[in-house]
């Protein structure tokens, strides 16, 4: 088989990740951090994720899907997932054979599990005022739950990003499901949900966005580090003269002779065309502002003051993920997520 390369990279900083998860655990006070590595490691690629935060002592991770369970096998000595989606039907055979546990998240969930014969331990999400997944706090305090082997009850903050009521009141309502449910550890704070402080950790928390280089409140500027550098290639330079345009729409007009640059990345690469007029790049610390259109696999950058950079180059993306946020309106979640396949990752 021929080895390709990929047309585009991913450079991927492995000691800021595990920095990131450790500033994260240091916030939690007693309590155990944890990742979420759902959607392959917020498009990083879960298993890179997983052996990094293992081997700097990280022992529980959450997935999405028995899929994504799946692809993590076999799993290191001493790590739990956790798949949050819970069990569906079609799923029972992949919770049978699969050293993880399902996140309960309804009655019929509840009952599947029973029925199963299985009494291995589960976890438990309860809904305090997300209303998206989660059994109801009367159906739990109803006996839904009664004769489960809970390892970790869950709840998940809905505006932990903000300064509102809602996540006191959470706080209050996790509070008390924690002195009425019996279960083996509990765990409410997300990324943002950990800045809120050690009154949220209770004994695991679960980051996701923030171990990945994204800032979920103010609490986190100035510790969490860029993870993610998106790389493209240079596929042709090129003198644009004044007046001319560049790109669908004409929408930019060179005021001066131009030398631009046409990259090999573009919206089917999860490169977006909200990033026109903001985004840009950077070759050996000059910066190259993107000009005209995203294109579905082209993007151009004034290339007028990188003095020496030929085809075949790599330009490296700005991509801090606040600062792109901001700028394209996109969150940083998506910013992450949406990078696409033609990226080789590490």
């Amino acid at each position: 088989m021929i080895a390709i390369a990929p047309p585009l990279r991913l450079r991927l900083d492995s000691d800021a990740l595990v920095a990131n998860w450790r500033w994260l655990a240091g916030q939690g006070g007693a309590a155990a951090c944890g990742a979420a590595i759902k959607a392959d490691g917020y498009g990083l690629g879960a298993r890179w994720v997983m052996e990094r935060l293992a081997a700097a002592g990280c022992r529980d991770f959450f997935v999405a899907t028995w899929a994504e369970a799946a692809a993590l096998m076999p799993l290191p000595q001493g790590i739990s997932v956790s798949v949050l989606h819970g069990v569906a039907a079609a799923d029972m055979v992949a919770a049978r054979l699969l050293p993880a546990r399902p996140v309960l998240n309804s009655v019929e969930q509840v009952q599947r599990w029973r029925d199963s014969g299985e009494g291995r331990p589960c976890d438990v999400m309860v809904d305090t005022g997300m209303n998206r997944l989660g059994l109801r706090v009367e159906e739990v305090m109803g006996g839904a739950l009664d004769g489960l082997a809970i390892d970790i009850l869950l709840s998940h903050l809905a505006s932990a990003d903000e300064d509102c009521g809602q996540n006191a009141a959470q706080l209050a309502s996790f509070r008390s499901l924690r002195e009425t449910i019996r279960a083996r550890r509990y765990s409410l704070a997300n990324s943002a949900g950990i800045c809120l402080g050690a009154d949220y950790a209770f004994d695991l928390t679960r980051p996701g966005i923030a171990l990945y280089g994204g800032t979920p409140r103010r609490e986190a500027q100035g510790h969490i580090r860029q993870v993610v550098y998106p790389e493209t290639r240079v596929l042709q330079l090129r003198e644009v003269r004044a007046g001319e345009s560049v790109g669908y729409g004409a929408t930019w007009t060179a005021s001066t002779d131009t030398r631009v640059a046409v990259t090999n990345m573009g919206y089917a690469d999860g490169y977006l065309r909200c990033h026109a007029g903001s985004g840009g790049a950077t070759w050996r610390g000059q910066s190259l502002p993107l000009i005209g259109r995203v294109s579905m696999d082209l993007t151009a950058f004034d290339a007028s003051s990188a003095e020496g950079l030929r085809e075949d180059d790599w330009l490296a993306i700005e991509y801090d993920l606040p600062t792109r946020a901001a700028a394209s309106g996109l969150s940083q979640y998506e910013l992450l997520t949406g990078l696409g396949s033609r990226f080789g990752r590490g």
